[in-house]
């Protein structure tokens, strides 16, 4: 399929740059390789009128919105790239940047500072607050970009990158960098989840910290970052509440 037309297909939601496959998330290539193909393709041109002074790609310009589209972009420097899908009911404060192929579904709120990635899915009813990171994934084309499935809140200056998947429901606190790199402690089950494992659903992640390994770090009282889950939210739980009780 051409690039174009998958670009196209892509801001309306027809289709995504990644897809659900039974308890995980699989990429879709051809949508990843469109993508690629569209840059490739393009020049760099200058972007006069309201973007006066900025240099992009010519076939990847800014999307623009109007009240028809049903989502509030608030004025103040934020800008959503071609090829991105932004569904009815969100809200974008400034400044943020939604990159190309990424999906934003239903009433969910992209804070100031916030990044959504390259071919990142945030699902239904998502809180990114402030400052939140979600990484991009292009490349390889068979990696499965950062997913954030319905209902999720991830705290201010959170950083998820390397195709991590955080199921629904859960909550991650202010400061937490989740990666294929670092463990993740489940302190309910008593169990280390393996690199770049699902955050499960309705776990609250907190930053934590663990041994640093050598003898030599141990008498120099040195340790390492890691992210630990406290608690698992019940149906009838609010997820402010929920973080701020395991914070205490």
């Amino acid at each position: 399929m051409d690039w174009k037309v998958i670009l196209d297909e892509l801001e309306t939601g027809k289709i995504r740059a990644a897809e659900p496959s039974g308890d995980t998330w699989k990429a879709n290539i051809e949508v990843k390789e469109a993508i690629l193909a569209a840059f490739r393709e393009g020049k760099n041109a200058e972007y006069g009128g309201i973007y006066e002074g900025f240099v992009d790609k010519n076939n990847i310009p800014p999307r623009m919105f109007s009240v028809s589209d049903g989502v509030r972009m608030v004025p103040g420097g934020s800008s959503v790239r071609r090829g991105a899908f932004v569904a009815k009911g969100v809200i974008i404060m400034p400044p943020a940047y939604v990159n190309i192929g990424a999906y934003i579904d239903e009433g969910s709120m992209i804070d100031s500072h916030a990044l959504v990635g390259s071919c990142a899915q945030i699902g239904k009813n998502v809180h990114l607050s402030a400052g939140v990171q979600i990484g991009g994934v292009l490349e390889p084309v068979g990696l499965s970009p950062v997913v954030i499935e319905d209902d999720c809140f991830v705290g201010a200056g959170a950083v998820i990158v390397e195709g991590i998947l955080i199921k629904r429901r859960a909550v991650i606190a202010p400061g937490v960098t989740l990666s294929k790199s670092v463990p993740v402690y489940d302190c309910v089950n008593n169990i280390i989840l393996g690199k770049g494992t699902a955050i499960p659903e309705g776990a609250v992640v907190v930053p934590g910290t663990r041994p640093a390994g050598s003898e030599w770090a141990s008498k120099m009282g040195l340790s390492m970052y890691c992210p630990l889950i406290v608690k698992y939210r019940d149906e009838g739980s609010e997820a402010s509440l929920e973080l701020e009780n395991a914070l205490r």
